[in-house]
C-alpha cells in the first residue's frame, strides 16, 4: 500500500484494575466484606464487552461488498463505473452512523485484509509491486493498545513461500487519525530460517517515511473498515478473525471461554516448543476460571489477581493494584520442575503505600503448568488448578 497505506502483533494490553468491579467493590473486599462463590470473569482491555462482535453486514455495508464483486487486482484493473460505483457506496458509510471514534475502539484492533484500494500515482513501491496481484493475500495489522502501537502492512505471497512484512510505529492523533513512521521491514521465507531484511533504508527516507491514516468508517459489527491515506488512497478492509482474536473475543464477553482456549491451544500445538518456559517480564492477567474464596488477601498473594512479574534467578512476585496507590505485593520464587511445569513458593507479603509496608504473614505453594506461551500471551494452570490467561504488558521480549 502507499505510505502507510498498505499492522508487529503487539497483542500487549493495557495494565488494568484486574477484577470486574468498581473501586468500591475493591474497598468492600479490602475491609474483609464476604462475598458468595461465583465465577470471575476478568475483561481484556483490547476487547470491550460493549463492543463484542456480531457477525451481519448493514444494508449499507452490502452494498459496498457488491460493488466490489468482479473487481480484480483489489482495484487496480477497475473500470471507471466500477470505481464510481465503490466511491458512491464509500461516502454512504462515511456518512452513516459508524464507531465515532474508531481510534478509541477495541474494534480497531486486529488484522484486516485488504479488499480494495485506489490508485493513487504516488503509490509505494509495495502498493505497485503486490497489491494488485490477486494471487496474494495483502493485510493490515492495527495493535494501538499496548506501549509498543504498531501498524504494520503484510503481504503473503502463499502458505509455502511466506510473506513481507512493513512494520510502523504509530501515535494516535484523534479519534480517526493514526500517525506513523515506517521503521522495519523483513521477508519470513517458509524455506529459510531466518527473516531477510526488505531493503529499504527507512532510517534515510525521513519524512518520505511517516504519514497518517484516517479511518473514516468503522463498523459496529467490528467487520468493515473505509480508511484513507495521507496520499490520497482509500483503502476497504475487512476483519479477518484469527484464533488469538477469537479468543480474546471470548475473553471479553465471558462466553465460552475454555472452549475458545482448548481451540487456540489445539491450533498452535504444531508450532509450540514442548519445552515451555516461564518467560521473564510483566504479565496482566485477563481472565482465570476461578471460584471467589472468602479471602481477598488469599486471592492476591495465589496470584489470582492483578500482575505477574516473573524476574531472573527464580524470583517471582504478585502485584495487585488496590486503590490510590496502594498496592498489594507477593514476592517468592520459582523452580522448574518438568518440561512445562514450575514449582512455586510465596512467602513474602506486603501492603505498599509509596515508600511505606505493611508485612502480611503468609505462605503459598503450588505448581505453574505452562499450556502454551509466547513472548506475548500465555495459557497456564496454577494454584489449585485454575486456568490462567495473561498477556505481556512491558514490552520485552525472550532473548
Amino acid at each position: 500500500m502507499a505510505t502507510m497505506e498498505i499492522g508487529n502483533l503487539g497483542l500487549r494490553f493495557r495494565p488494568q484494575i484486574p477484577i470486574n468491579s468498581s473501586r468500591n467493590n475493591y474497598c468492600k473486599q479490602f475491609l474483609g466484606q464476604k462475598k458468595q462463590n461465583k465465577k470471575r470473569f476478568l475483561v481484556c482491555c483490547v476487547v470491550d464487552q460493549k463492543e463484542a462482535k456480531v457477525s451481519s453486514f448493514s444494508n449499507e455495508e452490502n452494498a459496498l461488498i457488491e460493488a466490489l464483486i468482479g473487481i480484480q487486482g483489489r482495484g487496480r484493473y477497475a473500470s471507471p463505473q466500477q470505481l464510481q460505483e465503490v466511491e458512491r457506496a464509500v461516502k454512504v458509510l462515511e456518512g452513516s452512523e459508524g464507531v465515532s471514534e474508531p481510534t478509541s475502539s477495541s474494534l480497531i484492533e486486529g488484522r484486516w485484509q485488504l479488499m480494495f484500494t485506489t490508485r493513487p500515482g504516488s503509490a509505494s513501491p509495495i502498493q505497485r509491486t503486490f497489491v494488485g496481484v490477486d494471487s496474494f493475500s495483502v493485510f493490515q495489522e492495527v495493535f494501538l493498545r499496548t506501549n509498543d502501537p504498531r501498524v504494520s502492512n503484510i503481504v503473503k505471497f502463499s502458505e509455502a513461500i511466506g510473506e513481507l512484512k512493513v512494520e510502523a510505529l504509530a501515535t494516535i492523533k484523534d479519534g480517526k487519525r493514526i500517525l506513523f513512521q515506517f521503521d522495519r521491514a523483513a521477508f519470513s521465507f517458509k524455506f529459510l530460517p531466518v527473516k531477510v531484511p526488505y531493503p529499504v533504508p527507512f532510517r534515510l527516507l525521513g519524512d518520505e517515511a511517516k504519514g497518517w491514516l484516517d479511518t473514516t468508517y468503522l463498523s459496529p459489527s467490528g467487520n468493515l473498515r473505509i480508511s484513507r491515506g495521507n496520499k490520497g488512497t482509500t483503502f476497504v478492509l475487512q476483519k479477518e478473525a484469527e484464533p488469538r482474536q477469537n479468543l480474546l473475543s471470548s475473553i471479553s464477553t465471558g462466553t465460552s471461554v475454555e472452549k475458545a482456549i482448548d481451540e487456540f491451544i489445539s491450533l498452535n500445538q504444531n508450532v509450540a516448543n514442548p519445552e515451555l518456559e516461564l518467560l521473564e517480564g510483566e504479565w496482566q492477567m485477563i481472565w482465570s476460571s476461578q471460584v471467589e474464596t472468602d479471602s481477598w488477601v488469599e486471592n492476591a498473594g495465589n496470584g489470582l489477581m492483578g500482575m505477574q512479574i516473573v524476574k531472573p534467578n527464580g524470583q517471582l512476585k504478585f502485584l495487585v493494584e488496590i486503590f490510590f496507590g496502594i498496592r498489594f505485593s507477593m514476592t517468592g520464587k520459582y523452580e522448574k520442575s518438568g518440561s512445562n511445569t514450575y514449582d512455586v513458593i510465596m512467602d513474602d507479603g506486603a501492603f505498599v503505600a509509596g515508600v511505606y509496608g505493611i508485612p502480611v504473614e503468609m505462605e503459598s505453594k503450588f505448581t505453574i503448568e505452562i499450556l502454551y506461551t509466547d513472548d506475548k500471551i500465555r495459557i497456564s494452570r496454577g494454584y489449585n488448578k485454575i486456568l490462567f490467561v495473561h498477556v505481556r504488558v512491558d514490552g520485552s521480549k525472550k532473548k
